[in-house]
């Protein structure tokens, strides 16, 4: 090809940051590297403009029904509208069609859903906004909707998380194709992190939302982020509570989904993640400060949980976001 081809679908209220971080990087990246360019189209159904979830209206470049392959990179924007346009037959057809003239295909957020109603994403592993994975899943139990990873890559089609994730998604897409140094000066430009590792989790307990609502349960969660270094079993934790370790596991399963020992590991995880990209301490020190007994320690729940070993997140987020 002349140039890389890449069609986004857009339609009422879409949402526009799914768009846009898509479409900036690849024009940055034409502008930092070497052919062939990308050439980027938002399509909609019949070329009409869209007005986004958030208000704003876009003047779309094309229409939907009228592009014809080969395409190098098919991808459906999500948003407040996704509902509408997975229940849309037209739209859904004319997104089936164009995958198969396609290299590869995306979506970003709730544009998982779009996939899903077209069967591409079948027997595939996929993954969109944390809030919406759950309804996903039993809505199209043939996909296996994965609710933590950032974007995910699944042969020819890659699915990314909440909206933001888009970035993340299309760097990878620009050093996939023009190398780590185009993607590294894309990133720069854009005062980002190079691209978040696929696989690191989109929500952080410490800002996924309000405090659970059983008290007990809420004291227990203050103590352990309040001390992550101390004696944190179950047992611990369940006498301080004034409970059972029994009726403790119960409760921490009922109200966030985790048991008490999960929930620490996860904590303590997140916590080193924190200190890993912000401070220079030793990892001993990450580990000692987070509760974990040593580095090895430190080092398997690390890549349990984001998938690559604590130096190798640290070399590839705190050098490149500073």
């Amino acid at each position: 090809m002349d140039v890389r081809r890449v069609v986004i679908v857009g339609y009422e209220a879409a949402e526009l940051l799914d768009i846009a971080c898509v479409t900036t990087p690849l024009v940055m990246a034409n502008m930092e590297g070497p052919p062939p360019p990308y050439e980027v189209t938002l399509v909609t159904p019949g070329g009409r403009p869209v007005t986004c979830g958030t208000g704003l209206t876009i003047q779309a470049q094309g229409a939907l029904e009228r592009v014809t392959g080969p395409l190098d990179t098919l991808l459906v924007s999500g948003g407040i509208g996704h509902g509408a346009a997975a229940a849309d037959r037209g739209i859904v057809a004319h997104v089936r069609r164009l995958a198969r003239e396609s290299r590869r295909v995306a979506s970003v957020c709730t544009g998982a859903g779009v996939l899903a109603a077209t069967g591409l994403l079948d027997g595939r592993r996929a993954t969109t906004h944390w809030g919406w994975a759950r309804t996903f899943a039993v809505r199209y139990p043939a996909v296996r909707f994965d609710p933590d990873p950032i974007f995910v890559r699944d042969g020819s089609v890659a699915t990314a998380a909440g909206v933001t994730s888009a970035l993340d998604l299309t760097l990878a897409f620009i050093e996939e194709d023009h190398g780590g140094d185009v993607a590294r000066s894309v990133a720069r430009q854009l005062v980002t992190y190079l691209q978040r590792p696929g696989n690191q989790a989109q929500m952080s307990m410490f800002t996924a939302g309000p405090p659970p609502g059983d008290g007990v349960v809420r004291r227990v969660v203050r103590h352990v982020t309040d001390d992550l270094a101390g004696d944190l079993s179950t047992a611990t934790l369940a006498e301080r509570a004034g409970v059972s370790e029994r009726h403790l596991s119960r409760l921490f399963l009922r109200h966030l989904g985790l048991t008490p020992a999960r929930y620490v590991r996860r904590a303590r995880t997140e916590a080193a993640a924190q200190l890993l990209t912000t401070t220079r301490l030793p990892m001993a020190a990450v580990a000692a400060r987070c509760g974990f007994g040593n580095t090895e320690t430190l080092r398997q729940a690390f890549t349990d949980r984001y998938g690559v070993p604590p130096s190798h997140y640290r070399s590839t987020q705190s050098a490149r976001s500073r």
